[in-house]
């Protein structure tokens, strides 16, 4: 009965850190395609306790390390949802950099531009910003402890697209290499989209062209609802690629949860998504299995 203050108390911490942690800048100048003219970044708290980041133009990612006796190499790179206009930072954000610090991987969670830019499409911008981030956090892997091969992503919603775009998209870098950094891979390990969005075309007969699922495409844990609209269409259809490429996925459809729900508990079983998760990066080899 006293795990549920516990937790609390660790997401209280983790959004304490959020505001203490220095943001590591994601482009030594300005990004790729900026023509400014955005507001400053700014955050509210909605009456669902629900953190809003909005007006993101000069995207930074910020690192969340386990404690160093159970730090194990691994690092997920979050990706918040939100449309592609706000980032929903703290329970698709902070909150699961809690729970990832507590499995022993650092977190590092990536602050992509957002809203949409005119004359752009949704995704062109943070694509940028996620194929940067891990060539630099792949880059300083020593740095922070962690395995340079064990470096995944980890996406709710539109950030859950993002994910899936990443890990398709890394044989072709959407900008011009800048420095040394972007010598390294933009290929994630592994990628972990919950109720991913936007991942069918207009007609929602294939997958949207973006998503272009092969051989090399990296190991796959997909969750999603049946209730979700047509989120469960689109993680079954890529689902369906993987398999026909011979790509390790995994995917879970629960009946009922809805969509946005991130670490927040609704009472459906969908809200314990994590524990089944993470039992799939014991299998990956990505985290100790205690039972062994």
């Amino acid at each position: 009965m006293r795990v549920l203050p516990l937790l609390s108390c660790l997401v209280l911490f983790a959004r304490c850190l959020a505001f203490s942690a220095e943001p590591i800048l994601i482009w030594p100048g300005e990004a790729p395609g900026e023509k400014g003219g955005l507001p400053e970044q700014s955050a509210e708290v909605d009456d669902k306790q629900v953190e809003r980041t909005k007006n993101v133009s000069v995207p930074s990612f910020t690192v969340y390390e386990p404690a160093a006796d159970k730090k194990n190499g691994t690092a997920v790179i979050i990706l918040p949802g939100g449309g592609y206009n706000i980032l929903a930072s703290s329970h698709e954000g902070t909150d699961v950099a809690t729970w990832l610090n507590g499995l022993g991987v650092t977190a590092f969670m990536l602050k992509y531009r957002v809203p949409r830019r005119e004359g752009r499409l949704k995704h062109e911008a943070p694509l940028q910003d996620a194929q940067r981030c891990l060539s630099i956090i792949r880059s300083r892997a020593s740095e922070w402890g962690i395995s340079s091969d064990k470096i995944g992503l980890l996406g709710f919603s539109a950030g859950g697209h993002l994910c899936c775009a990443t890990g398709t998209n890394h044989d072709k870098r959407s900008y011009e290499a800048i420095d040394d950094m972007d010598q390294q891979s933009c290929r994630p390990d592994f990628l972990i989209p919950i109720y991913p969005a936007y991942l069918m075309n207009k007609e929602a007969t294939e997958l949207a062209p973006e998503i272009r699922v092969t051989k090399t495409t990296p190991p796959t844990f997909l969750c999603v609802t049946n209730d979700d609209s047509d989120r469960g269409i689109g993680a079954a259809r890529f689902y369906i690629a993987c398999r026909q490429n011979k790509v390790p996925a995994e995917c879970h459809v629960f009946l009922k949860g809805g969509h946005g729900y991130g670490m927040h508990d609704r009472g459906f079983p969908v809200n314990k998504w994590y524990d089944v998760c993470g039992v799939w990066m014991q299998q990956q080899g990505l985290i100790p299995d205690d039972k062994k």
